[in-house]
């Protein structure tokens, strides 16, 4: 089959890829190696990346098939990313630029954007609709559309990452990568087929917006429903005319991980490789640590951190989900009598215990509480499950009714569910 662009035009585009473009480092990740058998895993950190994600590639290589004719002005459409990095390489060569943006899009990313100069224009639902609005600017306007992925050069210009990837990893034996749209994974599977076929690419999608799944399966291109996901970066409605083919081609799977699975390795990225990742960019470490690929026996496996640009709104409960997964944040519903030093009395056994007491909240209304008892909802620090279950004993043992909130989350049993 025909496709947009060949091996040579990654090539092709990779100077000027690298004058704007950073060679992103990659790391050894003992913690990913060790917790999954298989071959050595490694860390392609494209979330260190100028604007801090990829897509920087791909504008770059647009600019510079563009010239002089992007003075008449560009426009774009994005949830973030691409927004970015178009607003960074319009201010770069100087030409003004429009970008459109769902309305409730990461504050974060829009302030970004907006930092390097590019006008905003909060509208629409979907990066689907913003490009509809892009498109309908440009036919207007006569400006440029700068498309987040169907297009050529932004394609090749993605492929240039895996051109790193063949020189910085030894015995590289598979990829995993992100795919929303299919520009990054579809331009690197074919620069990393094209020189070296025996490697494996294996694109990863949010369950919550998997519309390649869906189309690969019938053979053509499927707009499938979706649902809010912390991978905003790659929630992408309808695989674009020009990827589609690439992935079809080039990708040998594509598997898809749960917001939970996503959340969690947006932390143990944060927690143990002290990088930060958004949603989009942990996509393939969520899809190692929920066993959705299996690694070959040896040589190297590239996971690819497309992203760092995290709404910090979305890290903090994410965080908090991880602690209390981990037994490290501990949170009770204790029944007490409503009686003068009952509530210092169960505070006492739990610190005892080596509970750490952060917060406490009198519940009243909306229990079913005896007309002498009152509700207590205790947030404490604790070392682990273990630690975690022994506060509960110790306190269960001096008579208290306490459960935990999130019990399921927490690994206790539903008789531990408060009534």
């Amino acid at each position: 089959m025909a496709h947009a662009i060949g091996p040579e035009d990654i090539e092709r585009v990779r100077p000027a890829v690298e004058k704007v473009a950073v060679r992103t480092p990659v790391f050894n990740s003992r913690m990913l190696t060790e917790m999954v058998p298989g071959s050595r895993v490694v860390l392609k950190a494209e979330n260190l990346q100028r604007t801090g994600s990829f897509k920087v590639r791909g504008v770059s290589a647009k600019l510079s098939e563009l010239g002089e004719s992007a003075r008449r002005g560009i426009v774009a459409a994005s949830a973030g990313n691409h927004a970015q990095a178009v607003a960074f390489g319009a201010a770069t060569h100087g030409v003004p630029a429009h970008v459109f943006m769902p309305a409730e899009a990461s504050i974060a990313k829009a302030e970004a954007t907006a930092a390097y100069g590019a006008s905003i224009h909060l509208e629409g639902d979907s990066v689907d609709s913003c490009l509809a609005l892009a498109a309908e600017r440009c036919a207007k306007s006569g400006e440029i559309l700068v498309h987040p992925f169907n297009d050529p050069a932004i394609i090749a210009g993605q492929g240039t990452l895996g051109l790193e990837l063949l020189e910085q990893v030894e015995e590289l034996r598979l990829v995993v990568i992100p795919l929303g749209g299919g520009g990054l994974a579809g331009g690197v599977a074919l620069a990393l087929k094209s020189k070296r076929p025996e490697i494996n690419v294996i694109g990863v999608q949010a369950a919550a917006c998997a519309p390649y799944v869906e189309s690969l399966k019938q053979g053509k291109a499927v707009e499938v429903p979706t649902l809010p996901t912390l991978a905003d970066g790659i929630a992408v409605k309808h695989p674009g005319e020009l990827t589609l083919p690439l992935v079809e081609d080039f990708i040998d799977d594509v598997v898809t991980v749960n917001e939970d699975d996503i959340a969690d390795a947006m932390v143990l990225l944060l927690e143990r490789a002290k990088l930060l990742v958004e949603g989009a960019g942990a996509v393939g470490v969520a899809a190692l640590l929920a066993r959705a690929i299996e690694l070959p026996t040896d040589g190297a496996t590239a996971l690819v951190l497309s992203g760092g640009n995290v709404d910090t709104g979305l890290l903090a409960p994410a965080i908090r989900r991880h602690e209390s997964n981990a037994g490290r944040r501990l949170v009770v519903f204790a029944r007490v009598p409503d009686r003068p030093g009952q509530l210092a009395r169960l505070l006492t056994v739990l610190g005892e215990a080596g509970g750490n007491v952060v917060t406490v909240e009198h519940l009243r209304d909306g229990y079913d509480l005896h007309v002498r008892e009152t509700g207590l909802h205790v947030v404490l620090e604790t070392r682990n499950r273990e630690h975690a279950a022994a506060v509960l004993q110790a306190a269960r043992a001096h008579g208290y009714s306490v459960s935990p909130v999130g019990w399921r989350a927490a690994g206790f049993d539903s008789s531990d569910l408060p009534r």
